[in-house]
């Protein structure tokens, strides 16, 4: 073998088991993709899922942002809730839009057909657009009323993909949405008396 060749090949054969080490969550990204993208086995369940919780945890980052403001007056218990939230909901966002990358989906639902029945507990824009006129106390209770039916939607999405889906990465994350919000749900009804 000529040099050229034992250097292309040693090339070769280090970016291969390289790029067999490490868990679905290693990739360059740390976005999940590289098992699914493999050949895990993804299915219609797991890219729908993906493509609708994205904006449902959207407008639950968005809803944090609103408690998180000075100006609302939100108690230290909520603060601390959305910051969590927002916490745990971002790195979830970013984990579901690698996925859909790596599938080479959409990151967004297909328009034409009507997924409002499939995303519980999404707030109306009139809704959202009210939480940030409140203040103090009046806030705080709008806020968990609002979020405890948001994250029940979500763990009803979570628990369908459960039982419909077929990739590891979707299932691990569906499992800790529903640990992780019903959690939260129960420290929102203890908040709320």
């Amino acid at each position: 073998m000529t040099r050229q060749r034992i250097l292309t090949w040693c090339m070769a054969a280090t970016v291969l088991v390289a790029g067999c080490g490490g868990s679905m969550y290693d990739d360059a990204g740390g976005n999940g993709t590289a098992a699914s993208a493999a050949g895990q086995g993804f299915n219609d369940a797991d890219v729908m899922f993906a493509q609708m919780m994205i904006p449902h945890h959207e407008q639950a980052v968005e809803m944090s942002d609103i408690a998180l403001d000075p100006t609302i007056g939100a108690s230290d218990a909520v603060r601390q809730l959305a910051t969590r939230i927002k916490g745990a909901q971002d790195p979830e966002i970013e984990l579901m839009t690698g996925l859909l990358t790596g599938w080479g989906k959409s990151t967004e639902m297909d328009m034409s057909m009507d997924h409002s029945s499939m995303m519980d507990g999404m707030l109306t824009a009139d809704e959202l657009g009210a939480l940030p006129l409140l203040r103090g106390a009046d806030f705080d209770r709008a806020w968990m009323e609002a979020m405890i039916r948001h994250h029940e939607g979500a763990l009803t999405m979570a628990k369908d993909v459960l039982e419909d889906g077929s990739d590891p990465a979707v299932r691990k994350l569906s499992e800790e949405i529903v640990a992780g919000q019903q959690a939260e749900i129960d420290e929102m009804r203890g908040l709320l008396g």
